[in-house]
């Protein structure tokens, strides 16, 4: 079996996966929000500190297995340097010590392989990848065969949800709780539909954001239909450049991954925009849509069969990725 790390920003996390059948035999996550949330996002000095007693603690939960292992796996990019550096240095470890093969992996290639968690994988594929650090479209052919058709200017979608939270005082992260605050909010700020007269397909969510801070200062809507009002623009932004993707690439398949996907309201227009391309649609198991090992591991399965292996020496920390465009 592969055994999996994954540390790339404030999520700690192990998971031990059977090569031959992709049947996750162990998955343990342990969040770093409520240490996060006072300061309103992520503090990589504590974040790595918090990785360096957790991923002690879970790995003795699965000491048992060392015998079983074929490879160790773990994120080296993209992600916050200091808190790649305790997995990476993790994985390093037990490949010396073990003996086993060392694989690296692409951090957003797993959440494309969190829709294959004990499944098998289908491609080709066209992508959204939707999460605090990043926004992007993306085809999918293989684990080392991506390329990128959009991505964000400025902020990410996730981003721009956790600073509207932060600018009405309401927390982190800012992904769910904008979404059930929607929940109880209208749509009647007519907010910008950012780069609507553009003619290249990519995101952008710093206007947008501006504009929510330009209405807040106002005071004179509730909070609820605010978040409404953001989360329906930010959305129709998502729609609005994935449509123009779609039109141009014609995809069978088409996926939504990363932690917001999570969201509900952006699932269903994701539906609506099937029905009318005739597209298959899919997205990962609630479970897995935020940063998690079993991801990693699935994504480490198939470059292990494929016989993409490092070495110690090699195993490098990138904090940022580029994929060739499409």
């Amino acid at each position: 079996m592969i055994l999996a790390i994954e540390s790339s920003c404030d999520d700690t996390s192990l998971a031990l996966m059977q090569i031959n059948n992709k049947k996750l035999i162990f998955h343990k996550k342990i969040s770093q929000e409520i240490e996060h949330s006072i300061y309103g996002g992520v503090v990589p000095e504590l974040a790595s500190r918090l990785h360096a007693e957790a991923l002690p603690k879970i790995l003795e939960e699965v000491k048992l297995f060392f015998n079983d292992i074929k490879a160790i796996a773990v994120t080296n990019a993209p992600g916050l340097s200091v808190t790649l550096n305790e997995g990476v240095m993790m994985a390093k470890a037990l490949s010396i010590a073990l003996k086993k093969n060392l694989i690296g992996v692409n951090h957003l290639i797993g959440h494309i392989y969190s829709l294959f968690i004990e499944k098998e994988e289908i491609s080709p594929l066209m992508v959204l990848l939707v999460s605090g650090g990043h926004t992007k479209i993306l085809n999918f052919f293989d684990v080392d065969e991506v390329c990128e058709i959009a991505t964000t200017l400025d902020d990410s979608f996730g981003e721009s949800f956790d600073k509207v939270s932060k600018m009405l005082n309401l927390g982190y992260p800012g992904g769910p709780i904008i979404e059930k605050l929607a929940k109880n909010g209208k749509d009647i700020i007519d907010l910008p539909l950012p780069l609507k007269n553009s003619p290249n397909i990519a995101f952008s969510y710093s206007g947008i954001k501006n504009a929510v801070r330009l209405e807040i200062e106002k005071n004179i809507y509730k909070k609820e239909d605010i978040a409404a009002s953001f989360q329906k623009k930010a959305i129709k932004h998502l729609v609005f450049m994935s449509k123009r993707a779609i039109k141009k690439f014609k995809p069978k398949n088409f996926a939504i991954v990363g932690g917001a996907s999570a969201n509900l309201v952006l699932r269903s227009e994701f539906e609506k925009l099937a029905k009318e391309f005739n597209f298959n649609l899919l997205y990962p198991q609630m479970e897995f849509t935020s940063d998690n090992a079993a991801m990693i591991a699935r994504a480490a399965i198939k470059m292990y069969k494929k016989g993409l292996f490092t070495t110690y020496d090699k195993l490098e920390i990138k904090p940022k990725v580029t994929f060739k465009s499409c």
